[in-house]
């Protein structure tokens, strides 16, 4: 009799652990999926000097700028730095396959800056960025396009086709297309001089200050890009 008891409570301690182990397992399960839905995105911003942060230090850059102001919006993203001072949209192309060697989620393209002070054909320069935006097509990746805009000294046929040539890719690619990525600068100001507070001293790149007014600019806009991921 007393060998009978003793089975069934071995029996009962038995199941009861079987239970608590499944219980166990099930919870490991489900907290291995809620680890891996929380993985923060990946945001690759490929550019050159005012993507790289020249002239700023710290936390003062476009991408910790950035990446701080999306942590503000309640977003978990790791904005990963791929500027490259003095970089051409053929210098961004010509890296661009070790720069997404990496997982990445999504991707802002500002190039072209570096095209302007040089004076390359704008058909070049196009060129390039369409190759930039083929392959981020060719791995899924989503892509915010932040045109520049030409100057006036190298003539109207110039401008005309460099200005242009943005909107025809984004629309030709599929990409979502920003405004002009110095233009939240001078949004709302008569004197333009007023956009010299906001540049650093060689007058071509904004400082701390006027890269926290091109975020806030630009940032509905990436936060529109990031919503696209895993839409598709």
């Amino acid at each position: 009799m007393k060998f009978a008891l003793s089975l069934a409570s071995a029996a009962a301690r038995s199941v009861r652990y079987g239970a608590r182990a499944a219980v166990l397992n099930l919870c490991l399960t489900l907290g291995l999926a809620v680890s891996v839905a929380a993985e923060p995105l990946k945001l690759v911003a490929l550019g050159d000097s005012l993507t790289q942060g020249y002239g700023l230090s710290g936390d003062d850059g476009f991408v910790p700028q950035l990446q701080a102001w999306l942590k503000a919006q309640g977003r978990d993203v790791i904005v990963i730095n791929a500027g490259v001072s003095g970089d051409t949209t053929a210098g961004g192309l010509s890296r661009l396959d070790w720069t997404l060697s990496e997982p990445a989620d999504a991707m802002i393209v500002t190039l072209g800056g570096n095209d302007l002070l040089r004076g390359i054909d704008p058909a070049n320069s196009k060129a390039n960025l369409d190759v930039i935006l083929s392959k981020a097509a060719e791995r899924g990746l989503p892509v915010l396009l932040m045109p520049m805009e030409a100057p006036g000294n190298y003539g109207p046929a110039y401008k005309t086709a460099f200005d242009a040539m943005y909107a025809d890719l984004a629309a030709q690619h599929g990409a979502l297309l920003g405004e002009a990525f110095l233009k939240p600068l001078v949004r709302g100001e008569s004197d333009l001089t007023l956009m010299r507070d906001l540049m650093q001293s060689d007058g071509i790149h904004p400082n701390a200050a006027g890269v926290a007014k091109i975020v806030e600019g630009m940032g509905p806009k990436v936060l529109e890009l990031l919503d696209t991921v895993g839409a598709s």
